[in-house]
């Protein structure tokens, strides 16, 4: 698929898209013409790096990981270092941190509305 259609397919822009691949995060063949042309498994790993970047995580990390993750294009073609598996633990123990922030501050929210609405 063209870089256009992969775009629409997970909302993600050309420009990203490109970023991903000059970040060897993704990968694409070429056309006769020179453009892009995407196997169907870029849709699966483009939601994936999107969701690692959402949990905290930077390009270099997300690299590292990937090959590591199991994804429509093929089982895991290399084992985590222990490195990696700690980076990644550090990580998860931080967004449990701003889970546990964020929930304190929704209390905190929900009491001032309460006293400010009377209830």
């Amino acid at each position: 698929m063209r870089i256009g259609e992969l775009s629409r397919r997970t909302g993600v822009s050309e420009r990203s898209l490109r970023y991903y691949e000059q970040q060897g995060l993704l990968s694409a063949g070429r056309t006769a013409g020179g453009q892009r042309d995407y196997p169907e498994w870029a849709v699966d790993r483009v939601v994936l790096i999107q969701h690692l970047f959402a949990a905290g995580l930077h390009s270099r990390k997300i690299a590292q990981l990937l090959p590591c993750m199991r994804d429509a294009d093929a089982g895991p073609a290399a084992t985590a270092t222990p490195q990696l598996v700690a980076d990644l633990v550090a990580e998860r123990d931080r967004i449990d941190r701003m889970m546990t922030e964020l929930a304190s501050s929704r209390e905190i929210l929900d009491q001032v509305i309460a006293t400010a609405s009377g209830s």
